[in-house]
């Protein structure tokens, strides 16, 4: 399985852009998908994840703002982030927890839930 993500750019603080995350081989449906960001000098931080029982968890940063959603036809996961901050400022890694099972209760907070990971998209908020 890979997982290509796209979507990211330049935007105004105020304004919105829109990830998406597309997988190729495996089935998408049985898989956890979350998102992550990391900004230069600190630790990969947790942004959104939803189950594949559609169960969604968000940081606390970006709760209110960002909307995770997925497309399982297209095999696609998105993240919709609206109200942008310079703090937002980023690289943006979506990821797959491959051993997901429906009935499963998983903290998709934990970095280590994921074995599966994406190249990274920029994403940078002017002031």
């Amino acid at each position: 399985v890979q997982l290509q993500a796209s979507g990211g750019g330049l935007v105004q603080a105020g304004g919105s852009l829109r990830l998406a995350c597309a997988a190729s081989g495996g089935t998408f449906s049985r898989y956890g998908m979350g998102w992550f960001r990391q900004a230069p000098g600190k630790e990969r931080e947790f942004v959104a994840a939803i189950g594949r029982n559609g169960r969604i968890t968000y940081g606390d940063s970006v709760k209110g703002r960002f909307t995770i959603s997925r497309e399982n036809a297209k095999k696609t996961v998105y993240l919709q982030m609206d109200s942008l901050k310079p703090e937002d400022t980023a690289v943006y890694f979506c990821a797959a927890h491959s051993r997901a099972i429906l009935t499963g209760i998983y903290d998709y907070t934990d970095i280590k839930m994921f074995d599966i990971w994406g190249q990274g998209t920029l994403v940078t908020v002017s002031s």
